[in-house]
């Protein structure tokens, strides 16, 4: 009788991540560079004592950060119980302890927040409803103070907010951004862009920018754009015939990556889970 190799059950846990993206290379795992991922999957993989590869909501670009970065990953149940047990805090609540012990594996400036077991059907990227960025710019004439200055946009010209909001409310919706993206073969540039707007105190500008789903690179395309606008080089009806070309524009830079933060990830009701994913995969045309 042939006897088959035992395949470890796994569980599916969701980890909920913030991390000071200025000494990283992003987050995707790449060798010989210092990423996000990278350094969660060696500290992870150690706490486990099993292999362990984070799949994560948005892969954000060098020097990009985030307080509300999602990912999930696939842990031999065993595993998780072992390192449960290994924990010196049992009277803490599932994961709590991982969470802190976990804490002493992983440098300042990345942290897991929580670990949960996930709910069927989640699966990080693909069961997202939309993502949340905030950019930041200050047009203070000394530039940012020394303790924002890692995530703040120092920019040395008036910005006119007004004309950026108006050419910002013309992006709205489902269109294709690939005049805003630099290409990945195989990948849509099809986005339904749902918030995008500015509000202003004193010389910082914040931008609230929100999709279901971003393609390399658009946020800070976006507000690159939309920063030629406020500097009065653009009209604000530029942006909206930006929309027609079929390749990354040439005619404006992305904005520097260290003002812009992944906020805060939306997931649909647990029962509707599989359905989103079901969408999220499906080829979209814009309307």
């Amino acid at each position: 009788m042939t006897r088959h190799p035992r395949i470890s059950e796994v569980v599916r846990l969701r980890f909920d991540i913030a991390y000071d993206g200025t000494d990283f290379a992003g987050w995707a795992a790449q060798a010989g560079l210092r990423t996000v991922a990278g350094v969660l999957d060696e500290a992870l993989t150690t706490v486990f004592r099993a292999p362990v590869r984070l799949r994560a909501a948005g892969r954000t670009d060098t020097g990009v950060h985030a307080t509300g970065q999602v990912a999930h990953a696939d842990v031999p149940v065993d595993a998780v119980s072992n390192a449960y047990s290994r924990s010196t805090r049992r009277e803490d609540p599932e994961f709590l302890s991982l969470v802190r012990r976990l804490g002493r594996f992983l440098p300042a400036d990345v942290r897991v927040l929580d670990i949960t077991r996930a709910p069927a059907g989640f699966d990080a990227r693909f069961s997202a409803l939309r993502r949340h960025y905030v950019y930041q710019l200050s047009t203070a004439p000394y530039g940012v103070v020394p303790q924002r200055a890692r995530f703040v946009t120092a920019w040395p010209r008036p910005l006119d907010v007004d004309a950026m909001t108006v050419a910002a409310r013309e992006l709205l919706g489902l269109h294709d951004f690939a005049a805003f993206c630099r290409r990945r073969e195989g990948a849509t540039t099809i986005r339904e862009l749902q918030r995008l707007d500015f509000s202003r105190d004193g010389d910082l500008i914040t931008a609230h920018v929100s999709a279901d789903a971003f393609c390399w690179s658009m946020v800070r395309s976006l507000m690159g754009a939309l920063l030629a606008v406020g500097e009065h080089r653009r009209t604000p009806s530029w942006c909206r015939q930006l929309l027609g070309a079929t390749e990354r524009s040439s005619d404006f830079a992305a904005a520097p990556p260290q003002g812009l933060t992944l906020v805060a990830v939306d997931y649909p009701p647990d029962d509707e889970l599989d359905a989103r994913t079901l969408i999220t995969r499906d080829i979209r045309s814009p309307r």
